[in-house]
């Protein structure tokens, strides 16, 4: 599996080209690496943590700045099998989180407090995808 931490400069200039004047919903899958990967200077380099306490640090941090933005958690759910797609891919962490906007979204990565927490998302993380996605209407049939 590719390794997908940070967006590349393309992808986040794609971001920043949609309109931001209405709810995102971003899809998050994360697969954590298996003992968190630090910088050397970094105070929990060589603690001893495994990415997927690494990753709860970086949930812990960022709660306050997300319940402040308005930002929310719709689902959460536990990765159980692959039934379409590569075989090789599962999930230790599925959810979607919605901003009030896309601005909300762009605010919550430029805070200070933010950009210090997501060095535990980067110690935590093998690979990931985060998709953004427009809510759209909900209903009984596919398609």
């Amino acid at each position: 599996m590719a390794a997908f931490i940070d967006p590349l400069r393309a992808q986040f200039e794609a971001f920043k080209s949609l309109d931001r004047d209405h709810p995102i919903e971003m899809l998050n899958l994360v697969k954590f690496r298996e003992h968190a990967e630090y910088p050397a200077e970094h105070e929990l380099a060589g603690a001893g943590l495994t990415g997927a306490q690494a990753y709860g640090k970086y949930g812990a941090e960022t709660a306050p700045i997300i319940a402040r933005l308005g930002a929310k958690i719709l689902w959460r759910g536990r990765f159980e099998t692959m039934l379409i797609g590569p075989g090789k891919e599962n999930w230790d962490e599925m959810f979607i989180a919605r901003y009030p906007t896309a601005h909300h979204f762009l605010e919550m990565v430029t805070d200070p407090a933010y950009r210090l927490a997501v060095i535990h998302r980067q110690a935590a993380v093998e690979t990931s995808r985060l998709i953004r996605c427009a809510p759209a209407t909900q209903g009984t049939a596919f398609g």
